[in-house]
């Protein structure tokens, strides 16, 4: 857990979609069901003045092992801008030959020939949002794909042969049952992805959903049934050979997203793009959400020589951060390097306060080989020794142990 590591990964935002879903509050342009993408002024502005960021920011001299294309929706985006893209990304930042390079797809929003060109184009990783297997609540979330169209992208996805393929997966939907969901999981695991996102629905207060429904009120399901979901998610698809690496995602073994794991190790990365977040020696720094505000900025970027002045986060805010990005994974943080970092005392700290959670067995210590180890000595813990969150029960729980462990930490702190 470095204080400070060089950025390998870059974050590419889409912002355009044909309509925004009802439980979206993502930074986005939407373009409605008649725009042909490949005569769009607005994609290709964008993309022009998305590479003119690209090309004036300051870099560091270690190119890329990941880039990630999300949004939006980024199937939207012509395979030529794709290409250009990477293309300045190379140039400028450089791209190594084995780079994961992730596309977000949504049924509905791309042609057979366009995987066929965005695979040229160097993606080799395609993340496909279905939400659902039942039309009933792909409509009710406002998606505009259909089961249907579900089943011909993943027939497109395995005649082109994307071997590294995500399939996203929503629970906790207005009038979603147990039953609903488990027929999800089912027809997921028979089209075999390689990793699967399964997501709980979360009420943002600016979105249709938010403005429509109060969690935990008829028709969301109830937390009860929402936890049922959850262990049912993992016991399914752990069965099925998936490891639940993650608290959301689970994947074949080899196929985690090597992206998303630099988020969750809480290690730098670039953002591009309209709202896309950075986090740069120990700077994060979040980009304007509209385009007419993100031109601007560019703009003035490209005046300033690609400098963004931004404080820099605290040692504490850093240890707050890593602990929460780090306990969603099911390796969990090394104690060892928490000590190193912010000293014995504060590991200390950590471990006394998570005490009554780990006789409630929603917690573990683990040593390098993974294996548990039980502690009598909470004074006394073994050098390169894990906390983790144990799986599903201290993962359902994880809000309520990090809100633990922070109020404890700021109280000794502040």
């Amino acid at each position: 857990m470095k204080l400070i590591n060089l950025p390998k990964s870059a974050y590419i935002h889409i912002p355009f979609c044909r309509r925004r879903c009802y439980y979206c509050d993502f930074p986005i342009s939407v373009l409605g069901n008649k725009t042909d993408i490949y005569q769009s002024s607005s994609i290709v502005e964008y993309v022009e003045v998305l590479c003119k960021e690209i090309a004036v920011t300051p870099y560091q001299n270690s190119p890329l092992e990941t880039v990630f294309f999300g949004g939006g929706t980024p199937s939207l985006l012509p395979p030529f801008c794709l290409e250009k893209i990477l293309t300045i990304l190379d140039k400028y930042l450089g791209i190594i030959p084995d780079a994961e390079i992730s596309l977000e797809i949504d049924p509905g929003t791309f042609s057979l020939k366009q995987l066929q060109n965005y695979q040229s184009a160097g993606v080799n990783r395609v993340s496909l949002g279905c939400q659902s297997f039942q039309d009933k609540f792909l409509e009710n979330c406002g998606r505009i794909h259909r089961v249907d169209d579900i089943y011909r992208a993943v027939d497109w996805i395995n005649q082109v042969n994307f071997k590294n393929f995500n399939l996203d997966l929503i629970s906790g939907l207005p009038y979603q049952t147990l039953e609903d969901w488990q027929l999800s999981l089912e027809t997921a695991i028979r089209i075999k992805p390689s990793h699967l996102s399964c997501y709980d629905l979360v009420l943002e207060p600016v979105t249709v959903f938010g403005k429509r429904y109060q969690a935990g009120k008829y028709p969301l399901p109830a937390d009860e049934t929402t936890a049922a979901m959850y262990r049912l998610g993992q016991q399914l698809l752990t069965e099925a050979g998936y490891q639940h690496y993650e608290i959301s995602n689970y994947a074949k073994p080899g196929y985690q997203c090597r992206h998303n794991c630099v988020y969750w190790k809480n290690m730098s990365y670039y953002g591009f793009g309209m709202g896309a977040a950075s986090y740069i020696n120990r700077q994060r720094f979040t980009r304007p959400h509209t385009r007419k505000n993100y031109y601007s900025w560019v703009n003035q970027l490209s005046q300033s020589d690609g400098f963004i002045d931004c404080p820099q986060l605290s040692k504490i805010d850093i240890l707050l951060e890593s602990l929460m990005l780090r306990l969603r994974l099911s390796e969990g943080i090394n104690l060892s390097l928490i000590r190193v970092n912010f000293g014995e005392e504060i590991t200390a700290k950590i471990v006394s306060c998570l005490f009554t959670y780990y006789q409630d067995n929603l917690i573990s210590f683990t040593d390098e080989q993974k294996n548990k180890i039980v502690l009598k000595d909470f004074n006394t813990i073994p050098e390169n020794t894990n906390l983790k969150l144990n799986d599903p029960e201290g993962f359902l729980f994880s809000n309520t142990i990090l809100a633990t462990l922070f109020y404890q930490l700021k109280s000794n702190l502040d």
